[in-house]
């Protein structure tokens, strides 16, 4: 069941890459195929028994013997809400694409295959073959970057291309020498917990999954790709690399770094807080500074991605169910953003926050996409009522006990969030519009549709959030239990 989320994708990316198949009807095979596979989520879903902690649905696949490689998935609390979002943002992502897009067939290819490497990644239980799957991506992206981005295309791609397989080579590294050392003879993760190793050696081996994994979240300095890479990438794309892939970074710490070397994570986690916490504020910071609205949402990401991180490091059972209700929030929040940031961009021409204003105005603007980005806006800034404010308030409320200090910084940092979300929809929707602009171009159905979908999701989660947050209780619980025989309190206060 699980291999039918992974394959049917990349199914339908061998389909549409080489049979004949009409240009007219690309687009139409690509969102059945993403819808389908959607759907299957959906399905796996309420297959899903979330009062068990462990890993369901199971499959095993003997593969290279030698090499400790074997086909094996897996999902749990952790996995199932991203591999649901990974799957809902790919159509969401396939669905906002330009109609009279260049090459096609190749671009919705790339868009389904990169969908089914990273949900192989979420369901590997293998760590080789998450590395495997890990790396995969990389290839569908670049090419995503480099040739339907923006005119520095050439460059954020690059810089992309190096700092993820920087990113993948430490990972590798930790993997290896985790295995090396403890003298196993497979990749398997279940039977690499409870590993005994020297706490140093723990600790080296943590270390290089953090920043290997920092780099994919990223965290502050590690981040200096991810502005390029979102500004010059399309919006549906930067729509993937924001809502899923970075996604791949926290889940990494939380599934390897905590999972396999619990008393290391218990020993580093001050350090964590505080990293997590420079990342939150430098991200906000930053993000105040910024006259191109499309840069200050990809900063705006940093800061958000620093909440989980900070959740991470006190690993209550409450703060790691609101990282993964984090993770979902901000997948949603942010695809949001960038669609009505590249609908604003096609019909304005301009991203520039000194030249936009007045798109609020009902006969002449856009006012619609307007009042969707006030709802996003408030969504990020943790407005009760909708999905950022449930994910925040947990992540806020399971780490305060733990680390005060950064806690208390981190809400400043929420509240820098409105700050710099209150200036952009004030220079862009509100004041009056040039009459020498006169009308913008009508927005479409089909550009409605994208942000009504993820506007209803981010108001339902808000609502009953519930539906979000009860998949990751029981996983999250045994994880905890895992590192309590180091209490943080404890270590914190040597720190």
């Amino acid at each position: 069941m699980l291999s039918t989320l992974i394959w049917l994708p990349i199914l339908g990316a061998i389909a549409i890459g080489f049979l004949p198949l009409p240009i007219a009807r690309l687009k139409w095979a690509a969102l059945l195929f993403s819808g389908a596979t959607f759907g299957w989520s959906l399905w796996i879903t309420s297959q899903f028994d979330y009062s068990l902690a462990s890993l369901q649905l199971q499959e095993y696949l003997p593969w290279l013997e030698a090499l400790g490689l074997h086909y094996q998935l897996g999902v749990d609390g952790l996995s199932l809400p991203l591999v649901a979002l990974n799957s809902f943002l790919t159509w969401i992502a396939i669905y906002s694409s330009q109609e009279q897009i260049e090459r096609p067939r190749l671009f919705y290819a790339l868009i389904l295959l990169a969908g089914g490497a990273v949900t192989g990644a979420f369901l590997a239980q293998n760590l080789l073959l998450f590395f495997l799957f890990y790396e995969v991506e990389l290839v569908p992206f670049y090419l995503l970057i480099s040739i339907w981005g923006g005119e520095k295309r050439g460059y954020a791609a690059i810089k992309f291309l190096l700092y993820t397989a920087l990113s993948g080579a430490l990972i590798l590294a930790s993997f290896l020498g985790l295995v090396w050392l403890t003298g196993a003879s497979t990749f398997t993760y279940q039977s690499l917990l409870g590993q005994t190793l020297p706490l140093g050696l723990q600790i080296v081996l943590l270390v290089l999954l953090l920043v290997g994994f920092g780099i994919k979240i990223p965290l502050v300095p590690l981040h200096t790709w991810l502005p390029d890479t979102y500004v010059e990438a399309s919006a549906p794309i930067a729509i993937l690399l924001g809502g899923v892939l970075a996604k791949l970074g926290t889940y990494g710490i939380f599934r390897f770094g905590l999972g396999l070397f619990p008393e290391a994570w218990a020993t580093v986690a001050p350090v964590m807080a505080i990293w997590a916490t420079i990342s939150v504020l430098y991200g906000a910071i930053v993000a105040i500074a910024q006259k191109d609205i499309k840069r200050m949402v990809a900063y705006s990401s940093i800061g958000h991605m620093g909440y989980i991180v900070l959740a991470g490091s006190a690993f209550t059972q409450l703060s790691l169910v609101g990282a993964v209700s984090q993770m979902v929030s901000h997948g949603v929040i942010l695809a949001l953003l960038f669609h009505l940031v590249g609908v604003i961009e096609a019909k304005v021409g301009t991203r520039d926050l000194d030249v936009l204003n007045g798109l609020m105005n009902p006969i002449r603007g856009l006012p619609l996409i307007s009042a969707l980005l006030v709802l996003g806006g408030m969504a990020s800034a943790g407005i009760p009522g909708l999905v950022g404010f449930v994910a925040e308030f947990l992540v806020f409320q399971g780490t305060y006990s733990i680390f005060p200090v950064q806690t208390l910084l981190c809400v400043v940092g929420s509240g820098l969030t409105a700050v710099y979300f209150v200036i952009l929809l004030n220079r862009t929707c509100f004041g009056k519009l040039d009459n020498a602009i006169a009308y913008f171009p009508k927005v479409e159905w089909r550009e409605r549709v994208p942000a009504l979908m993820l506007a209803i999701v981010i108001f339902f989660l808000g609502i009953q959030p519930t539906w979000l947050v009860r998949w990751s209780e029981s996983t999250t619980t045994a994880m905890v239990a895992a590192v309590e025989t180091v209490p943080v309190e404890q270590v914190a206060i040597k720190q």
